[in-house]
């Protein structure tokens, strides 16, 4: 805890549980979404506040070559591979290796052959409070063998709190010309396009709920909003991301990170089977997360930034999500 901001983390999935911020009011609340046990978030979480990996997003049908016969991964959304598998890192116990009120450093080893990838990897997040309303995650990572990586947290956003309702009136801005068009299956089909002219354009403030419903073909693949921006250049430099503002509360959050895309996901499979903390169900458009990552399918689509890490390489990456009040 620092000043205004509140930040719980437990050790499985290295899962943030609680960010509490203030509105204009001062009145404080959960701005993620959560649930109450940890039985939940073994069992029925749709990866709530985890780190998602080894690969964050999807793989087109599990499968991926690396310096040699393909790599056959679990089919967890059908039919394709899933933020890493239906383990992942979503579901494994962390090690705790330092801890006081402003700094939390997790690490596990995730062994060869682990939901179908290879080598040894040896992982490290940290959560820490380095300035008044500043969560930020530092990840790093290094292999003995040849792999591929996509890190990212995954938690789901409501900035009036959670279990407030949906959150089409949050204005969100992204800092991106282009994205990444998908299939039928959600799949990138390899083109970077532009934004322009589609319901993807964030590039100016806009409610997230403005054009959530219009007939736009990549819309209606997702069911909203499951879409990779493209962050451009230059990669590796923490850089703004997006932002989004609730009217309601006045609370604001701004996205920095130094990965070369961001996942906007809108919520679309809440169906109101999950109860927060709160006591009320999570319906969808209730959340909304941005995933700092890599690009999905990067391995299969060489024209994207790679994901793959080698021997000797070190795997670094930081976001940072800063709270405030307009």
């Amino acid at each position: 805890m620092r000043d205004d901001l509140r930040v719980q983390v437990i050790d499985y999935g290295a899962i943030v549980t609680t960010i509490e911020v203030p509105d204009r009011e001062g009145r404080r609340a959960n701005v993620v979404l959560a649930l109450d046990t940890v039985e939940g978030y073994e069992t029925v979480s749709p990866h709530f506040g985890a780190i998602a990996g080894r690969y964050a997003n999807r793989i087109a049908k599990g499968r991926f070559t690396l310096d040699g016969p393909p790599f056959e991964l679990p089919i967890n959304e059908p039919p394709n591979s899933m933020h890493g598998g239906p383990e992942g890192f979503a579901k494994r116990l962390w090690q705790v290796a330092e801890a006081d009120h402003t700094r939390v450093v997790l690490r596990r080893r995730s062994p060869d052959g682990e939901e179908g990838f290879p080598g040894n990897l040896d992982v490290e997040v940290v959560y820490s409070l380095p300035e008044p309303g500043t969560l930020r995650i530092d990840y790093r990572a290094e292999t003995d063998r040849p792999t591929v990586l996509n890190l990212t947290n995954h938690s789901y956003f409501n900035l009036a709190g959670e279990g407030t309702g949906d959150v089409m009136d949050h204005v969100v801005q992204i800092v991106a010309d282009a994205y990444a068009p998908t299939d039928a299956t959600q799949i990138p089909t390899g083109i970077i396009a532009p934004v322009a002219g589609t319901p993807l354009d964030f590039r100016e403030p806009t409610p997230l709920g403005a054009r959530i419903r219009q007939g736009h073909e990549q819309v209606v693949i997702a069911g909203g909003y499951d879409h990779t921006f493209a962050l451009g250049d230059p990669a590796g430099t923490l850089r703004p991301a997006a932002s989004c503002f609730c009217p309601a509360s006045g609370r604001r959050l701004d996205v920095a990170t130094t990965q070369p895309a961001l996942q906007l996901y809108s919520g679309n499979n809440l169906d109101g089977s999950l109860v927060g903390p709160s006591g009320r169900t999570y319906r969808s458009g209730d959340g909304v997360c941005f995933e700092t990552q890599g690009f999905p399918d990067a391995p299969n689509h060489p024209n994207f930034p790679s994901t793959i890490l080698r021997p000797g390489e070190v795997f670094t990456s930081i976001s940072t999500y800063r709270f405030s009040v307009g």
